[in-house]
């Protein structure tokens, strides 16, 4: 799951700063770990330890209270609610990348990305986006083409892939719903030729970058199944210890992709 925080990681100072190019420094200073992050940290906990979603959420999200949550999220992270608000926005396929990594069968791919999806967006959408996202990176890791991976998602979610970056790039804006950024983030997958080509596309097309890196950059990590070193040393360094330890610890006990941290 690491390659979805490192997407976030390297897209964090282009989500208000957009580059509609793949040609821009990878790491900067203030490159740093966001909502995306803590939040796929959270999912990987419940994996590991059977903690539920709520619990998890709420745990790790009030260990990191700046780390740039959505308004309605926000709201609901910092209260005493544990009702779900009908939410599509893509927070529900930014965290689902080790749901991918995790499991066996795309039966229980799917209905753990919904279960991980519900708890807060329980719109169909934004379930829908979710389960994409984890399935996608569940056929990577099983070595499906590209052609095979496109079709699937196409034909169980209606997602629309036949689109080009280089169509989309010029008019796409900021766009937090899981179907105005699912569907680009796959794209940029499928349109690389390596892992860090597959981030600097998913940033280039602009909009909510860090996330759709997020998206793209799990795909990419199950396809590829290799992160250039010098992308894992900068982005390992910028993480706590205690989130650093449950990255770890997924990839250890999860890391059939051929792919060791």
């Amino acid at each position: 799951m690491i390659g979805a925080i490192a997407g976030d990681v390297i897209g964090s100072v282009y989500e208000f700063f957009n580059v509609k190019t793949t040609d821009f420094p990878l790491f900067q200073n203030e490159s740093s770990f966001t909502d995306d992050t803590v939040m796929t940290i959270a999912v990987a906990d419940h994996i590991l330890n059977g903690k539920g979603y709520v619990y998890v959420f709420k745990h790790w999200g009030n260990k990191y209270p700046e780390a740039g949550y959505g308004g309605n999220f926000a709201r609901w992270l910092f209260s005493e609610d544990t009702r779900p608000y009908n939410s599509w926005g893509n927070g529900s396929a930014m965290r689902v990348s080790p749901v991918g990594f995790a499991y066996k069968s795309m039966e229980t791919v799917l209905e753990e990305a919904k279960r991980s999806a519900e708890v807060t967006h329980n719109h169909p959408e934004g379930i829908k986006g979710a389960q994409a996202t984890a399935s996608a990176i569940f056929l990577a890791r099983q070595a499906n083409s590209k052609e095979d991976i496109k079709k699937y998602i196409e034909d169980k979610f209606g997602y629309n892939l036949n689109r080009s970056l280089d169509k989309i790039r010029p008019t796409y804006n900021f766009d937090v719903s899981c179907q105005g950024s699912v569907p680009e983030a796959i794209i940029a997958f499928l349109e690389s030729d390596s892992f860090e080509d597959a981030i600097r596309k998913a940033i280039s097309i602009g909009g909510d970058s860090d996330t759709i890196a997020c998206i793209t950059g799990g795909i990419a990590q199950a396809y590829y199944k290799e992160i250039p070193s010098h992308i894992l040393d900068d982005v390992k360094k910028r993480l706590t210890p205690e989130l650093l330890l449950i990255v770890e610890e997924f990839e250890w006990r999860f890391g059939k992709a051929g792919y060791r941290l």
